[in-house]
């Protein structure tokens, strides 16, 4: 189901405390961003039953995750300034990219809202075979 971002908006500006990453966002951006969320959750959970509010949860905190100063630390910039001429610093070990495992970064009350939504209790960790 395609998300609408009028609504998200509504929700966001209603129940989340930073929002200015997804404020600041163009619409096509927040469309995007709610995409990836929603897909995520749904790969993550295949079944069970994912509510908008838990969709809107979790785009929230990419926009936050992918912001611009976010995302140039994750191709390791570490400091810039702006005078009569530009400093960039680099780091020599970047920090790995956001864009691999998403559902790392699945918080808590959207697992809350998907939990209740189907009547089960979903906690962060994940149960996974382990090699001896």
């Amino acid at each position: 189901m395609a998300q609408n971002v009028t609504l998200a908006d509504i929700y966001i500006s209603a129940n989340c405390i930073d929002i200015e990453d997804w404020t600041d966002s163009d619409a096509a951006k927040k469309q995007r961003t709610l995409n990836v969320a929603e897909r995520t959750l749904t790969v993550t959970y295949p079944k069970y039953t994912i509510p908008d509010a838990a969709v809107y949860e979790f785009a929230n905190v990419l926009a936050i995750i992918f912001n611009d100063t976010n995302r140039l630390a994750t191709h390791g910039l570490t400091s810039f300034s702006v005078d009569k001429v530009g400093s960039f610093n680099f780091k020599d070990n970047r920090v790995g990219s956001p864009n691999g495992d998403l559902a790392r970064f699945i918080p808590q009350t959207s697992r809350d809202l998907i939990g209740a939504e189907n009547g089960v209790k979903l906690g962060s960790r994940r149960v996974g075979w382990t090699v001896l």
